[in-house]
């Protein structure tokens, strides 16, 4: 297979000229985060008419000349639920690596991978495996990126993360992915910076959890991090107003959680092997949430907390055709490295190539 260099890669989208204007018909308060503060080392006092100060079940106003602090409900799908469904994984998270596969690196039983990931997908069928865009007949309503890349934090194994994963392939939105699993040396750390983080105390364990996932959307000066909202703010600024699929949100609190069970918690924890610095630029992934074959290779992005654009391609993308100039053909996974020029189309092959080249024996 040919490789692409970075200057001519045929994948490359080049963004329109004009940003989208926000969409002033979502209905609940947002936190503004202008992109030069978010390294600011006090992340919750941010730099606007007002300081939001973000619980998951509420959002607490207040003026900068004022000492009285006005509490504002904010309405969310499932939001109700998830606090305790959290405090649930973090109690399940521990069992789950105890029967995890192991090593991630070493060679896996192949048969019983996919198995166990195809089921995850019949769980959470049909979300997070077509395109919107297919349904689109005019031009008017048709899906497009913004300028500049969504950027996520999250991590594989979690369902309210998944959800949102779900919402960005039905939308066809491309993202930029910084994986945060359970040990994290980079990106956690990133969003606890900017205010992404809420403990829950577990009576035995005493656990601190950061709250994920966290959405920067630097298009609109917008950062949430309650799934629920992200998802109607994502459907509502990029998918022309339309509201949430149906039982996309409200399902994850039945079937959200067993592609976690079933992959016995891959995706979830870094690899303590994993290469510490970050490679000079980000890998790129074609895929789709839903895929059996994407979600392992995601999985290891994630184990070596590897920075990536996420390329979502389910069925009726408008991306299809990024993806066939690139690999001339419309299976995902599609890694692309342009670090080294690697161009990979085999899940197997990908799964080897990240472990060898982003373990810290190879620096």
């Amino acid at each position: 297979m040919s490789l692409l260099s970075p200057k001519s890669s045929p994948f490359s989208l080049h963004p329109p000229t004009t940003s989208p204007a926000p969409n002033n018909s979502f209905s609940f308060p947002l936190t503004s985060v202008p992109v030069s503060t978010l390294n600011h080392k006090h992340p919750l006092k941010f730099f606007s008419n007002r300081s939001w100060v973000c619980l998951r079940k509420r959002i607490h106003v207040k003026s900068p000349d004022s000492d009285t602090t006005e509490s504002v409900s904010a309405s969310s799908d499932g939001s109700s639920s998830s606090s305790s469904i959290t405090s649930f994984l973090s109690f399940l998270c521990p069992l789950l690596k105890l029967f995890s596969g192991g090593d991630p690196s070493q060679e896996r039983n192949y048969t019983l991978e996919v198995a166990t990931s195809s089921l995850s997908t019949l769980a959470r069928l049909p979300w997070g495996s077509r395109s919107l865009s297919e349904n689109l007949n005019n031009q008017e309503t048709t899906i497009s990126d913004p300028p500049k890349p969504l950027q996520l934090y999250e991590f594989e194994a979690c369902p309210f993360c998944r959800r949102v994963r779900e919402a960005m392939t039905e939308l066809d939105l491309s993202t930029e992915v910084y994986p945060c699993p359970k040990g994290s040396v980079r990106h956690r750390e990133i969003v606890r910076k900017i205010g992404g983080k809420e403990q829950y105390v577990i009576p035995s364990l005493r656990h601190e959890a950061y709250l994920f996932p966290f959405l920067v959307d630097p298009n609109t000066g917008v950062s949430i991090y309650e799934s629920g909202d992200i998802v109607k703010y994502l459907f509502q600024q990029y998918g022309k107003g339309r509201s949430p699929s149906m039982g996309l949100l409200e399902s994850t609190l039945f079937t959200g959680w067993m592609p976690t069970i079933l992959r016995a918690g891959r995706g979830m924890t870094l690899w303590e092997k994993a290469r510490l610095d970050p490679p000079s630029k980000k890998l790129e992934l074609f895929s789709f949430e839903n895929n059996p074959y994407a979600r392992l290779v995601r999985e290891a992005l994630c184990e070596l907390e590897l920075p990536y654009i996420l390329h979502n391609v389910g069925t009726g993308s408008q991306r299809t055709k990024l993806l066939v100039d690139a690999s001339g053909f419309q299976e995902v996974p599609y890694l692309i490295d342009p670090n080294t020029g690697a161009e990979i189309g085999d899940y197997k092959k990908i799964l080897a190539y990240l472990f060898q080249t982003y373990s810290a024996a190879a620096t």
